[in-house]
């Protein structure tokens, strides 16, 4: 054999006995060991896609709403704060009237009833203007002018009768009466005209206020309740001011048309007082010269 050959036998023989001392070491009948068990490769988050950016014109959705009275007055356009501002002086005049006329009233009705009650308590005119010289109102007017269209009729009063005189002083009487409640009723016409025309101002600013949340609305190219509901808000909110300053102005227009209805009364019952006061002077004074031409 040559030397290549024993070469290649030695290796052989060598490889041989290796593998045999390996088996020897591993025990009989063992299962072969098994590979550990490879985790699932979780997958990476997905970077998520820069959004978009709103169109031009579109409404924020999300964004809080100030849906109190002062805000929605804030928000709301130049059109609806001028007609909620218009109301809001509006129900201020209301009440300044109420508070000034409420006093003017109950002052006038205290003096009308002081004069009737004094007229209605004297013997004659004379008296009566004695009762009321220090007092003031319409009461003490009609006694003045009684007295003064007495004076100026005394000379043809012994001729002509008394006729012409009664007639003359239930005239002026009349004007007196006349001109005393269209004072008295001054300021109720501007309550009238609020109670009247406010729901309507109110009502335009409503009307007003729906078109540009229905404008909004086409703009945002949606019909989301956050949308909606804030325009329609302040919309509302001018019916409820107009509500606010028309139904006081009813009410107390109202109450003081009976208030000044019955301070005419009043001086009525004053005017038939001062009348009946002119009427006896005249029978006295007609006594008069008749007694003394009886005792003659």
């Amino acid at each position: 054999m040559s030397r290549h050959g024993l070469l290649a036998a030695l290796v052989a023989s060598v490889i041989l006995a290796g593998g045999g001392a390996m088996a020897q070491k591993q025990p009989a009948g063992a299962a072969p060991a098994l590979e550990a068990p490879t985790a699932p490769a979780v997958p990476a988050p997905a970077t998520p896609a820069p959004a978009a950016p709103a169109p031009k014109g579109a409404i924020e959705l999300n964004l809080p709403h100030d849906l109190s009275p002062w805000g929605m007055f804030m928000a709301a356009d130049i059109i609806a704060r001028a007609v909620m501002i218009g109301l809001a002086f509006a129900s201020l005049v209301t009440w300044t009237i109420w508070l000034a006329k409420s006093l003017e009233i109950f002052g006038g009705k205290l003096r009308a009833r002081r004069a009737a009650r004094a007229i209605g308590e004297a013997a004659t005119l004379k008296q009566a203007g004695l009762m009321l010289d220090r007092s003031g109102g319409p009461g003490v007017l009609l006694v003045r002018a009684a007295e003064e269209e007495t004076a100026l009729s005394s000379a043809a009063l012994d001729l002509v009768g008394g006729d012409g005189l009664k007639e003359r002083v239930t005239s002026r009487l009349s004007r007196i009466e006349a001109a005393a409640s269209r004072r008295m009723s001054r300021g109720t016409g501007v309550l009238a005209t609020i109670g009247s025309t406010a729901p309507f101002v109110g009502l335009f600013g409503t009307v007003w206020g729906i078109m540009n949340a229905f404008i909004g609305i086409s703009q945002a190219q949606t019909t989301n309740l956050a949308v909606v509901a804030p325009g329609i808000a302040e919309a509302l909110l001018a019916t409820a001011m107009g509500l606010v300053a028309a139904i006081p102005a009813v009410v107390i227009y109202n109450v003081f048309a009976r208030s000044i209805a019955g301070y005419r009364q009043v001086l009525a019952d004053a005017s038939a007082g001062v009348e009946r006061l002119v009427s006896r002077d005249l029978d006295f004074r007609t006594v008069a010269p008749m007694a003394a031409l009886a005792a003659q």
